[in-house]
């Protein structure tokens, strides 16, 4: 890997940059939230080659949702569903604009 490839990783926010620790030090939660909503399949965290795990940018900003939820007096279990329900939600908006876009070219072309 070259110096290049490692500062374009800095930019991608599927890399697995963060430790299990500094993961939860940035987010002012314990390993043990991480854990949690892990157990509950919000996130899946990549494992390093020790077995550690490791975070990305991504994968933060969920962690940061769901402890918001949480904050709020939301359970893990039923934060961790709200944001996989409001997730597929906006898939299912994108997909139904771009067919709206779809559907209106064609019939404008008609």
């Amino acid at each position: 890997m070259t110096v290049e490839d490692s500062y374009d990783r800095l930019d991608d926010d599927d890399y697995p940059a963060y430790t299990m620790g500094r993961a939860a030090e940035m987010l002012g939660t314990t390993q043990g939230f991480l854990r949690a909503i892990g157990e509950a399949r919000l996130i899946t965290p990549l494992r390093s080659s020790g077995g550690h795990r490791r975070y990305s940018r991504y994968q933060l900003r969920i962690a940061a949702r769901a402890r918001e939820l949480v904050d709020q007096g939301t359970p893990v279990e039923a934060a961790c569903r709200i944001i996989i329900l409001e997730d597929q939600l906006e898939e299912a908006q994108r997909i139904n604009a771009e067919h709206r876009r779809a559907t209106s070219r064609h019939t404008v072309s008609l």
